[in-house]
């Protein structure tokens, strides 16, 4: 359901900007953002005893120089009190950038820290694959395997050694 909100607050936000207009409503938005991260920025936020106004007041004093876009918007989300989309928000500009720009983030779920040239070597492949510009990040957990997951075009590619295992061992019983 607040996907559906998001999406349609970031729609209107986007439509007739050009990339440099986007990405100074990215900075402005994400000035606002980081606030999100305090849990007393949250309670504020959250509080039904605090008015939205004084909510506007407070999230508009992290703007230096804000736009007229960024403060009616704002405004507009503190009357609906819908605040606290700001952030999933910030993403879908985001994820709208990256398709103007054709320009794409991905991550790599690995054991272990991978070598810079391997994962050069994987942006290029993938870039070549889906005709993108790719930028991938490493994030080291317990997958046992590697797993790539390029979230803006939806993409997911993995290679698990327990999976590797499995169908061997499922090949070797049927060729018995």
């Amino acid at each position: 359901m607040v996907d559906l909100i998001v999406k349609r607050y970031a729609k209107a936000l986007v439509d007739g900007k050009n990339e440099a207009e986007l990405e100074a409503k990215i900075k402005e938005l994400s000035s606002i953002s980081g606030a999100f991260g305090s849990d007393k920025f949250l309670s504020i936020v959250n509080s039904v005893e605090v008015s939205n106004d004084k909510k506007v007041e407070l999230i508009l004093s992290f703007l230096e120089n804000g736009s007229k876009d960024t403060i009616n918007l704002i405004k507009l989300l503190g009357e609906n009190r819908r605040l606290n989309i700001i952030p999933a928000l910030l993403e879908e500009v985001r994820k709208e950038l990256f398709v103007m720009k054709n320009s794409y983030e991905g991550t790599i779920y690995a054991k272990e820290q991978l070598d810079s040239t391997y994962v050069t070597s994987l942006e290029q492949e993938f870039g070549k694959k889906f005709d993108i510009k790719l930028k991938l990040n490493q994030k080291v957990c317990d997958y046992d395997g590697i797993k790539v997951d390029i979230e803006g075009l939806g993409v997911e590619i993995g290679f698990s050694k327990d999976r590797l295992k499995s169908q061997m061992i499922n090949h070797i019983l049927k060729a018995v």
